[in-house]
């Protein structure tokens, strides 16, 4: 992939829930976030505008887009599985107890309709293990 132009792929780990706190994750992770919402307050939006209706859910989010130049998913799944060290003990235990989601959120441009969105085994029943999900965001 050329840098300058758009990737075809990207990924954001989120953690949402109505009783989640952005500063907890943001400390639990060390990691400053591309996203926080808190609910019931008002946010900015990821292209940098107020959103005048306060948020509805609790969100913390960490996405691979600046970090990672592949068309391909499976490197920026990696990526944000080792930059928040996904695999650390507790983590399915503290969501659960906290009552919040993890989740990654895919975005895949499938323009041409030939490509397939290349989640690994391993990835999936890591996020799985968390009580989360892969989305894959498909645009044609």
């Amino acid at each position: 992939m050329t840098i300058g132009v758009r990737q075809l792929a990207h990924a954001t780990f989120h953690v949402m829930g109505d009783s989640l706190v952005p500063a907890f994750w943001t400390a639990y992770f060390g990691v400053q976030p591309d996203t926080t919402i808190a609910k019931g307050k008002p946010f900015t939006t990821p292209s940098g505008r107020p959103n005048r209706a306060p948020g509805r859910v609790g969100l913390w989010g960490l996405d691979s887009k600046k970090f990672v130049r592949s068309d391909s998913l499976e490197p920026h799944l990696r990526y944000l599985v080792t930059r928040l060290d996904l695999t650390r003990s507790g983590l399915p235990e503290l969501l659960s107890s906290m009552s919040v989601k993890a989740r990654f959120w895919c975005y895949w441009d499938n323009e041409t309709g030939d490509r397939v969105p290349d989640v690994p085994d391993d990835v999936q029943m890591l996020i799985e293990s968390l009580g989360g999900s892969v989305e894959i965001d498909e645009y044609r």
